[in-house]
């Protein structure tokens, strides 16, 4: 993974302001089983946090503006948005660093249509699906913190972060890079790289830090006191946690999973609104795979028993062949 820091110039910025990732060719293409997406307003101005007025456009790659922050009405459904045609994902591009679940009524791409008929709709149940993950203060699902002194530590001082996303005939991939984040008195540079596939639930995420801090977590939000659910695969090389129950914002089951490669994994304990996975200090790349599964997606699982049925079988994968994709 390369951290060579882009330099910004008015061409640059204008680039970036201006490439649209051709959100109806995305529309047309009826055939497509992933894709990703990144949105933000144009033509209006920002008055100090909020971004006032304006319409959103598809954009390739975006240096997040300094004046970003949650709720600044600037990116649509606040951050990239990535999709398969099973499930739908979000990551909150702010000092939160969440990762939010879209669940979905259809089988087709919806994306593109999410948010544009007012800044938060989607947290209502339409024809395509909703938000259905409460996140609250936690990492949501398969995002990064970091724990210090008992306490998870989000990216609020981050010197710049820069955000792009790309479609194949395969997958999707969204690549996020934090340049100089600070957290208990230290700074590094993080990549993160999010691909989902056709049908497929689960997102791989593969992350590299150039500095090899203690504490970097992944984890499960848990704001409904589910247990965890935890297994090793026979080659003792992977493992996953989980959880499963109601617990989505419309009181209907969903099943959320991490698969960690064992020896990345420092610990796994409870947080104070997750179930996290505390990774071991490094700067190699660290991969994982989260899911979110729910009972109401097109063909979805609809209980507890087959939901660990199929978290065993991916597990199985992983165990034969190191990799899921």
């Amino acid at each position: 993974m390369n951290f060579t820091k882009p330099i910004i110039t008015l061409a640059t910025i204008f680039a970036i302001s201006s490439c649209n990732t051709s959100k109806s060719t995305q529309q047309k293409n009826t055939s497509a089983k992933t894709y990703a997406e990144i949105s933000v307003k144009e033509g209006g101005k920002w008055n100090g946090k909020k971004y006032e007025g304006g319409t959103f456009k598809n954009i390739s790659q975006l240096r997040v503006p300094d004046s970003h922050t949650d709720h600044s009405f600037y990116i649509r459904y606040e951050g990239p948005g990535w999709e398969s045609n099973k499930v739908g994902y979000r990551l909150y591009l702010d000092w939160r660093n969440a990762i939010d679940i879209f669940g979905k009524l259809t089988d087709e791409m919806v994306l593109p249509q999410v948010g544009q008929d007012g800044f938060d709709s989607y947290h209502n149940m339409s024809d395509w699906g909703a938000d259905i993950l409460k996140v609250g203060k936690g990492l949501g699902i398969g995002s990064i913190g970091r724990m210090v002194n008992n306490e998870m530590l989000h990216f609020r001082e981050v010197d710049s972060t820069f955000t792009s996303v790309k479609n194949h005939a395969d997958k999707s991939v969204v690549n996020v890079n934090y340049f100089g984040w600070q957290t208990n008195g230290e700074k590094t540079n993080l990549q993160s790289k999010l691909t989902i596939f056709p049908n497929e639930r689960y997102t791989k995420h593969e992350i590299k830090s150039t500095t090899a801090l203690d504490g970097i977590c992944t984890g499960i939000v848990n704001l409904y006191n589910l247990p965890m659910v935890q297994k090793v695969s026979e080659s003792k090389k992977w493992g996953y946690i989980a959880t499963y129950g109601k617990q989505t914002l419309f009181d209907d089951n969903l099943g959320m999973a991490i698969f960690y490669e064992i020896n990345a994994a420092e610990k796994i304990y409870p947080g104070a609104h997750d179930h996290l996975i505390q990774f071991k200090p490094t700067t190699n790349e660290i991969t994982f795979y989260f899911l979110g599964a729910w009972e109401k997606e097109v063909n979805g699982i609809k209980t507890e028993a087959l939901f660990y049925q199929y978290l065993d079988e991916n597990l199985e994968k992983l165990n034969k062949s190191n990799k899921l994709n």
